[in-house]
């Protein structure tokens, strides 16, 4: 089984890349099981309804989350659904889920989306504790564990997928917006990549206009943030996995710009 995990979409030229390259890149590869984070879709913060559905239209499974997940509010009308997850470590009265389960190709898959403490500003459970307590309820019925770590501390990733090695198939992380040349696959078998990087403006910061990053480096006043306009680049990483032991054989960056 082959998955690709694809980096985190910001604004209307990471929608409008992913449209014009998932497709083929899906094809070319073969691809089973495709997930997307989609928390910066709509304008760096969020996600809308029609983005959502227009993601899913395009053959992904799973749109992943992160501190943007309640940039706008019509979320609330489909964030319960099976095919978005949301931290699962944010707190137990919020709306939607922290994990997922399908199946595909007769493997059932389940997708966690998990948020990092350090430097990110979100009232969070411990991220560590959560991913144990959630493995240990699910993996006796679930063949393939993706984990989506939104992060911002590399030390803080790393050390997750250690944490998790051997409990989880895969570990991946988003939210920094920059490819990680860090992919392997851990000691006891867990593939691991410290950032899958993201999926819009090439000639930007992170996403946002350079001239506008400047202002806020140079002065440091609150700059009000605008995205990047130009050619685009999508970022993303394939992981295939043996049919027979549901291991990772190998793990691969697969960038278009």
């Amino acid at each position: 089984m082959k998955i690709l995990a694809v980096g985190d979409i910001v604004g209307r030229s990471g929608i409008q890349k992913l449209k014009e390259s998932l497709p083929c890149l899906l094809q070319e590869n073969q691809i089973d099981f495709c997930l997307v984070n989609g928390e910066n879709a709509a304008d760096g913060m969020g996600i809308t309804e029609k983005m959502y559905r227009d993601i899913l239209k395009l053959n992904v499974d799973v749109v992943t989350m992160g501190n943007h997940t309640w940039g706008k509010k019509e979320i609330f009308g489909f964030i319960e659904e099976k095919n978005i997850v949301r931290p699962a470590n944010y707190p137990e009265n919020n709306p939607g889920k922290g994990y997922t389960i399908l199946e595909k190709k007769g493997k059932k898959i389940a997708v966690i989306n998990l948020i990092g403490r350090v430097t990110m500003g979100i009232l969070s459970e411990n991220p560590f504790l959560i991913a144990k307590k959630i493995i240990e309820e699910i993996k006796s019925e679930v063949d393939i564990i993706l984990v989506d770590f939104h992060a911002e501390a590399t030390a803080e990733k790393i050390a997750l997928g250690y944490y998790l090695d051997g409990e989880a198939t895969v570990v991946f992380g988003t939210h920094t917006h920059v490819q990680t040349a860090d992919e392997k696959i851990l000691p006891k078998g867990t593939a691991y990549i410290t950032d899958i990087g993201m999926t819009g403006p090439k000639h930007s910061i992170i996403g946002m206009d350079i001239e506008v990053s400047f202002k806020r480096f140079e002065t440091s006043l609150p700059e009000r943030y605008k995205l990047a306009e130009g050619p685009a680049m999508l970022n993303s990483c394939l992981f295939e996995i043996d049919d027979v032991s549901n291991q990772v054989i190998k793990i691969e960056r697969l960038n278009l710009e």
